[in-house]
């Protein structure tokens, strides 16, 4: 058993979504968590600068001897995970969108994906298209902007309804009956999106498979904590500590948020 931390990196505050799923069923694990917000978007970068840019929050997490590093980011996961397992020692829990469950359950045979471009124009998101969504109508839809602005704190703007409604509407039109959050940003979104989305279409994200996951991989590996006390954590940004801090005080976790350059 091993009572080190889990990892956690995203390209700002939206896998703070997976710590929650994490923190909520492991509540005696401790975890660390990296916001790159100076970096965010990924996913209007290139495959080598994404890559670059997991490679240098692996090593910082590491560096701070996590057992487990989750990579709580679409697009690292598509672009940089296969890399990541080959050339460190830590066991790796990646995001993928959740079209699998989307597909088994569609009604209408019309899902829609809503991700970054660094996502959607990846291989493994091609191959997980088309390995479980055979038959199914998949409209892609780049969320161009949105990551910015929940980065930016205007979670509660017209800016950001209307920006997102401008990207919902023409899935509604085609007939979704599912809509595939590719973004672990995204499911800050749902308060807005349930103000536009008829009742019948379901929103579905990643996070809950991803704590089972992070569990299972945990309890394989011998690496649960033996600590009996509820986990703390410790959150690192290197962009508005404030925006973090207020997304995080709706938890009842105990952490701390530090400002760092990394």
């Amino acid at each position: 058993m091993d009572d080190r931390r889990i990892g956690i990196f995203d390209s700002g505050i939206g896998g703070t979504s997976i710590w929650g799923e994490i923190q909520e069923l492991l509540p005696h694990e401790s975890c660390i968590y990296l916001a790159d917000s100076k970096n965010a978007p990924y996913g209007e970068k290139s495959e080598e600068r994404i890559l670059e840019l997991s490679i240098k929050n692996t090593e910082y997490l590491l560096n701070k001897d996590c057992k487990l590093i989750v990579v709580a980011c679409n697009t690292a996961t598509t672009n940089a995970i296969s890399y990541l397992r080959t050339n460190y020692h830590v066991p790796f829990i990646g995001i993928e969108p959740a079209i699998k469950p989307a597909a088994i359950n569609t009604k209408s045979k019309i899902i829609g994906i809503l991700a970054t471009k660094g996502t959607l124009s990846s291989s493994l998101f091609h191959s997980t298209s088309k390995n479980h969504a055979a038959g199914i109508t998949v409209i892609e839809q780049r969320g161009t902007g949105l990551v910015e602005m929940i980065e930016n704190g205007q979670l509660e703007s017209t800016e950001l309804y209307l920006l997102l409604e401008s990207y919902i509407k023409p899935m509604l039109d085609q007939g979704m009956d599912y809509l595939v959050l590719g973004c672990t940003h995204y499911p800050y979104l749902i308060p807005l999106l349930r103000k536009m989305l008829p009742e019948h279409v379901t929103v579905i994200d990643s996070g809950e498979a991803v704590a089972r996951q992070t569990k299972s991989v945990l309890e394989n590996n011998n690496l649960r904590t033996t600590a009996t006390k509820i986990g703390s954590h410790q959150f690192y940004t290197n962009g508005d500590e404030e925006v973090l801090s207020k997304i995080l005080k709706k938890s009842d976790a105990v952490y701390s948020v530090l400002s760092r350059d990394f």
